[in-house]
């Protein structure tokens, strides 16, 4: 399975080592964690980075580094993972072995400052669902938003997703709750 994935203006690829620059500067800027974790220390964040770049499920599920594919600039990063419910963690431990984990399975997508308003999440995550629905075996993906990410509202109405309410989800009662099948991903990209 080829898991590197290019769009007309990105390149994707399994987030690696390397990226450890990319993971600290995402990951200790307040703005970029706003709506999706806590900010972190550049001593934990580098502590935990082998655990972010495990795979599973033959390396479908895992997270990508998304990059401008003619600059080369990591400009994020975008993801295939469990749905963590009673934990506010992904858990990580989940992500081994040559199966996918049960349960849900959601894209996400967290870009640096720099690479904000220019359409590169949209971009980013429909090809990852591209991917999701043409080169693996799901058959339905999730996602799950903060409330007030109103951002990421639009960008997966744009690629598709169906609001289904709030549940359960990293903890919270109350997360705002979005799925799309197969069959729904196939009627989205034919009406255009």
């Amino acid at each position: 399975m080829k898991l590197e994935l290019q769009t007309e203006r990105l390149f994707l690829r399994p987030l690696s080592l390397d990226d450890l620059d990319l993971t600290i500067e995402m990951f200790t800027d307040p703005d970029v964690t706003r709506y999706v974790r806590q900010v972190d220390s550049s001593e934990n964040i580098t502590n935990n980075l082998p655990r972010y770049i495990r795979r599973c499920g033959g390396g479908c599920i895992g997270v990508w580094c998304v990059m401008d594919k003619h600059s080369h600039e990591k400009l994020g990063t975008a993801v295939l993972v469990p749905v963590p419910v009673k934990s506010d963690e992904i858990d990580w431990e989940r992500i081994e072995g040559p199966d996918i984990p049960t349960g849900d399975i959601e894209i996400g997508y967290i870009l640096k400052k720099s690479a904000w308003g220019k359409g590169y999440a949209t971009e980013a995550a429909e090809r990852l669902l591209r991917f999701a629905f043409e080169d693996t075996p799901l058959r339905e993906v999730a996602a799950t938003i903060d409330d007030d990410n109103d951002n990421s509202r639009k960008v997966l109405k744009k690629i598709g997703f169906r609001e289904t309410g709030k549940q359960l989800a990293y903890g919270k009662e109350n997360c705002p709750f979005f799925r799309i099948s197969h069959e729904q991903w196939l009627s989205h990209r034919a009406a255009g």
